[in-house]
């Protein structure tokens, strides 16, 4: 019998990936249902969805470090290190058998940078429990990735207000 979980990606250089996934996080929750979000490489920035998210009581949140990742660390030792503490959060609350969907944010980059082990990430997709659905979003999704997902979505930049100097909007960019 095939899952009934479905695994979506949201990749590509432009913006929403994360609005994406959270808005169907927000969808998910909004039926009662249980979900999970770990983001494995934000920066520091305090966005919208974040205040969104503390109202929704079945929805836990988890975002590793205070003051993001590689862009402002000496050295990758440390992403690397938060990166596979945030995957074993991960694991442990798959593991509990709670969730009906785990978003896992900017896992592509995580992989990209060669934080996680992409095999390790495959056995997990492939070995997820059944009913569980699955979001990885990030820029540069791997092939073997694209090849098991049920959804994968493309998002590209055709035009941004950032590219004509103006500044991100409180509300509508973050």
């Amino acid at each position: 019998m095939p899952k009934t979980g479905r695994i979506i990606v949201n990749t590509g250089d432009g913006k929403g990936k994360t609005t994406a996934a959270l808005g169907t996080a927000f969808r998910a929750a909004g039926h009662g249902q249980k979900v999970a979000i770990v983001q494995f490489m934000k920066g520091k920035w305090t966005y919208g969805e974040l205040a969104a998210i503390d109202q929704f009581p079945n929805i836990t949140f988890v975002r590793m470090g205070r003051t993001g990742f590689t862009w402002e660390k000496e050295g990758p030792e440390e992403d690397r290190a938060l990166a596979e503490r945030v995957w074993q959060i991960a694991m442990e609350l798959v593991d509990s058998g709670e969730y009906d969907l785990l978003v896992m944010d900017e896992l592509n980059n995580a992989l990209d940078y060669g934080f996680l082990e992409l095999d390790t990430v495959l056995d997990f997709l492939h070995s997820r429990p059944e009913e569980l659905s699955v979001i990885i979003t990030g820029r540069r999704a791997k092939p073997e990735i694209i090849a098991l997902a049920d959804t994968v979505t493309e998002m590209t930049a055709v035009k941004h207000a950032f590219g004509s100097g103006r500044r991100a909007k409180k509300g509508i960019e973050y």
